[in-house]
């Protein structure tokens, strides 16, 4: 059966779309470095984890929200960990599982690293767009994120995770 073949608007815009995928990560990762001293992905981390209740998540739930595999996300903890920002401890409710939490000195870490991120977001992506734009990029976002993550495992909220 022969496929379905993109249309000229259908490849610029899915060339628009591999292009973001390329570039924003790299643009994130260089803003947080720069700004933090932090990967974006231990930005990210840190972030999740003071959004949660107590700042504290099972290392499992971490890896799905981060969209990491627990060994990555195990190692760049410990990395974390041997900074003074995230301590590891085995869970209260289940004895097999691990928590990680934010410590102190990771609060004031992210808290001191969050206004400059949200500058970032703010100038070069959302006020680059009308509100109805922004509106519209949700929707897209949400769209295809259903369709490439249909059990919602990255897009569920810190607040709402089991712990």
């Amino acid at each position: 059966m022969e496929p379905r073949w993109l249309d000229d608007d259908e490849m610029h815009t899915w060339l628009q779309v591999v292009a973001l995928a390329e570039v924003l990560p790299a643009r994130l990762d260089a803003q947080v470095r720069q700004d933090s001293g932090l990967t974006h992905f231990e930005y990210q981390v840190l972030a999740m984890l003071s959004e949660a209740p107590e700042r504290t998540l099972r290392m499992s739930w971490l890896a799905r929200r981060t969209n990491a595999t627990l060994p990555r996300l195990s190692h760049v903890v410990k990395r974390l960990e041997d900074r003074g920002l995230v301590t590891r401890v085995r869970s209260a409710s289940d004895a097999r599982a691990t928590d990680a939490s934010l410590t102190d000195a990771g609060w004031e870490q992210i808290v001191e690293a969050a206004p400059h991120h949200v500058r970032f977001v703010r100038e070069r992506i959302l006020d680059q767009l009308t509100p109805q734009q922004v509106t519209a990029l949700g929707e897209i976002a949400e769209a295809v994120l259903t369709s490439l993550d249909p059990s919602g495992d990255l897009t569920m909220r810190a607040a709402d995770a089991p712990h």
